[in-house]
């Protein structure tokens, strides 16, 4: 059983022995917290499907003197995550940290959303993050020792216009984090999530600086600017490390103010 070390002081922030493997950890939010948990001592896989970011965030983390592999996975592929899992503890020993930032979402009206379309944002957000905590959960129960941090978002409390079945996985994935939290936290694992506000990545640029909705979601975030990836990584290696010893079940919003914000002008 490895139950770490009491949390307090700067130095519970470090992760130095710790082995986190991040599930859609090669671009965007997932990328930058590959390389926070890096940056803090972990060694870090980053898996997702496509091969050539893979091979990026994997040789970024190398440069930062941690170990890592390179092993695609796909979280609508159970056989995907218990190879990863399986090759993980394999080369690295155990697996410490879970990230969930496998994620996927598209707008449209509820009345014109197909079927398909509503399955396919759910079994990524929703049953790929259940199916990522129930394979890597069972090893960390085993060890008695774990951290899974989960991606949720600002849907998980507030409606997003014209994306029902995003916004229903987000508060779904909220809920779940909830109920692991209370079935494992006994058993030395802590789950938790992050909801990040809006952060500016390659894909929602456009949105962002050229849309009356990104100039929205400006005027609803009260640090007026949108986030930097970056900034996400300081809470998960918070909630990754000793320093959140006693924190289980919590959805820690990183959104520059916006959950808070009424009239802004």
């Amino acid at each position: 059983m490895d139950q770490g070390t009491s949390g307090a002081g700067f130095g519970g922030l470090r992760l130095d022995g710790r082995v986190a493997v991040v599930l859609g950890g090669t671009t965007g939010i997932g990328r930058a917290l590959s390389l926070g948990l890096a940056d803090a001592g972990a060694d870090v896989v980053a898996s997702a499907r496509r091969r050539e970011p893979l091979e990026q965030v994997a040789s970024a983390i190398e440069q930062k003197n941690r170990r890592t592999l390179r092993i695609a996975s796909d979280v609508a592929d159970r056989g995907s995550l218990v190879h990863l899992l399986n090759e993980v503890v394999s080369a690295l020993g155990k697996v410490d940290i879970l990230v969930n930032c496998a994620g996927k979402t598209k707008r449209t009206p509820t009345l014109d959303v197909g079927e398909d379309e509503w399955h396919d944002i759910l079994e990524t957000n929703l049953t790929g993050t259940w199916r990522a905590c129930q394979v890597f959960g069972r090893h960390m129960l085993e060890r008695g020792y774990g951290r899974i941090i989960n991606i949720a978002s600002l849907s998980t409390f507030v409606s997003l216009y014209e994306t029902a079945a995003y916004n229903a996985s987000k508060a779904a994935v909220g809920s779940l984090t909830k109920t692991l939290a209370v079935e494992w936290g006994s058993r030395g694992v802590l789950v938790n999530a992050i909801a990040p506000g809006v952060f500016r990545t390659d894909l929602n640029q456009g949105l962002l600086d050229g849309t009356e909705r990104g100039r929205e979601f400006l005027l609803r975030t009260p640090v007026k600017r949108f986030g930097r990836v970056e900034e996400l990584a300081g809470a998960a290696v918070f909630l990754a490390s000793d320093a959140a010893s006693f924190i289980n079940g919590e959805i820690l919003v990183v959104d520059g103010g916006f959950l808070a914000s009424g009239v802004n002008q």
